[in-house]
């Protein structure tokens, strides 16, 4: 009897719904990572994407730790020579709070083709309102 390998064709993908609301964002970011990796299936294959889609709402909410509101940079280039911006995690949060949680996530998902098809699964929003409603997303817990 030989290892059951899972083909693309036998990978079922559900909707999962996180709610951000006063959870600390690393935690909201590994458990997202997981469920788009596909680790919490018995499925999973390092060579497979097996993952599920994952909509976190209130993102605007998240709560970081210590004095990262402060102290935390979040780094971008423009293409240019001397391009480099920085922007603290307060003023990130302001105009575009979705940016907290996509960076986490991205950064604990593996670095390859297959990691940027992981990422296209995740869906931010600031407020609680979201337009996957028809997908039947199911509610999942951060404990």
């Amino acid at each position: 009897m030989g290892t059951f390998t899972p083909s693309v064709s036998v990978v079922e993908r559900r909707w999962h719904i996180i709610d951000a609301n006063g959870q600390v964002l690393g935690r909201v970011a590994s458990k997202a990572a997981r469920l788009l990796q596909g680790k919490h299936k018995t499925m999973w294959t390092p060579s497979l994407d097996t993952g599920d889609h994952v909509v976190i709402v209130n993102a605007k909410r998240v709560k970081l730790t210590g004095a990262k509101e402060e102290q935390k940079l979040y780094r971008y280039h423009s293409g240019y020579e001397g391009g480099l911006r920085e922007e603290r995690a307060k003023i990130v949060r302001e105009k575009r709070p979705a940016r907290l949680i996509e960076e986490a996530v991205r950064g604990m998902l593996p670095k390859t083709k297959m990691g940027n098809q992981m990422y296209r699964k995740l869906k931010v929003y600031p407020t609680a309102e979201h337009p996957h409603a028809s997908q039947k997303p199911a509610t999942f817990e951060v404990a």
